[in-house]
């Protein structure tokens, strides 16, 4: 529960950050974009984290459905 909740928490933090890091490499740029390797790591991990969350909710959902049927019946 708390992996997914730092997940979640991710998939908001992770897009604040790299605009972080684009920024910072804009106004000190000489040249080279070294924010595109961020870029690399943060978006693996946000894919990552999309993954988790996106399991969670579908288990969730899976088992709410699960709980409706059985209710009704």
């Amino acid at each position: 529960m708390y992996r997914t909740y730092r997940a979640l928490k991710f998939l908001v933090v992770g897009p604040f950050i790299l605009v972080m890091l684009v920024a910072i490499n804009w106004m000190t740029y000489h040249g080279q974009w070294w924010v595109k390797w961020a870029a690399l790591g943060i978006g693996i991990a946000w894919i990552i984290n999309f993954l988790r969350v996106l399991r969670a909710a579908l288990l969730l959902g899976g088992l709410a459905a699960l709980v409706a049927y059985f209710r009704k019946k």
